[in-house]
């Protein structure tokens, strides 16, 4: 072959395999973009079983009330039996007890993630199956101790949900937080990527984040289950003492294990197989000397 022959085969074979590794590509994403259709489509077509109500709500004062509410997960029996509790607008109400004992279903109860079997749930006398469901969780902010990050920057996630706040308000809130500090440090500060579910942060700096996420919504409506459960002794204190300030006003719905973080709420309720078993402010309950008071000597190295 000469030599122009030559070098056109090998330049004809080049652009060819060039084009089967495109070709390659496309099949990949191809591939990648059938299984995400697949997935989206399958949760699209997947039944919706709570109904939202048609009374649109804008705010709310805060009254929340449980009465004799039963409810227990599919194939299971009851958590909560004929259960019935009164939350004053304004107030602190702290439930505690043991792992298992409904604490957290009744936030899932009141966030409507689930239905209750029998009984209802009211908020300033409304029944929550007759309000509009993003009224009702417009009002309503949680900070679980399953903290949910997503991949985009500390502002990002602060923001996620009050997507109007500023650059004032973000930096506000993640102060009553206890997380401007450590933003601060961060390489790039609150323009920092976070990674997938947060995995660059530590579980108490996603913790916090979460914290921040809440305060700058101001909801009516404040639930922390949990929500000093990953951090040191020094940022909870630290945490508790911005906590009393953003709680004033505002119903709080606290769940912990940590008896130290309730303490100053204004009523506690002790709970254990889905009933109250007690109810008062820390001294009453230490007065007692029932359960409360023997979860609080154990804490308290007593």
């Amino acid at each position: 072959m000469s030599i122009a022959s030559y070098s056109i085969a090998l330049i004809l074979i080049q652009q060819l395999l060039w084009s089967l590794v495109d070709l390659g590509e496309i099949f990949d994403s191809y591939q990648r973009a059938m299984a995400s259709t697949r997935r989206i489509m399958d949760l699209l077509d997947t039944p919706v079983q709570i109904q939202a109500g048609e009374i649109e709500i804008a705010t709310v004062r805060g009254e929340v009330n449980f009465e004799h509410v039963t409810f227990a997960y599919p194939g299971r029996s009851p958590v909560l039996t004929n259960l019935s509790l009164y939350i004053p607008a304004g107030k602190t109400t702290a439930i505690v007890g043991s792992t298992g004992s409904g604490k957290s279903t009744l936030v899932k109860l009141l966030l409507r993630f689930y239905e209750v079997n029998s009984g209802r749930i009211t908020i300033d006398n409304l029944d929550i199956r007759d309000l509009n469901l993003q009224d009702l969780r417009r009002n309503i902010g949680l900070v679980s101790q399953d903290v949910f990050l997503f991949h985009g920057t500390v502002a990002e996630n602060i923001t996620y949900g009050t997507f109007d706040a500023t650059e004032q308000d973000i930096i506000k809130a993640a102060k009553v937080a206890e997380a401007h500090e450590f933003i601060e440090r961060l390489p790039e500060g609150y323009q920092t990527i976070v990674g997938e579910r947060g995995q660059k942060l530590s579980g108490g700096q996603r913790q916090r984040l979460a914290i921040a996420r809440a305060v700058i919504k101001n909801p009516p409506i404040l639930i922390l289950d949990e929500a000093t459960s990953a951090v040191d002794n020094e940022t909870e204190a630290a945490i508790q003492q911005s906590l009393a300030r953003i709680t004033q006003n505002r119903t709080t719905i606290a769940i912990a294990h940590r008896l130290s973080t309730i303490r100053h709420a204004d009523c506690i309720y002790v709970m254990e197989h889905g009933q109250f078993i007690e109810s008062g402010t820390h001294e009453q309950l230490l007065a007692e000397n029932g359960t409360y008071s023997n979860l609080w000597r154990v804490q308290s190295g007593e």
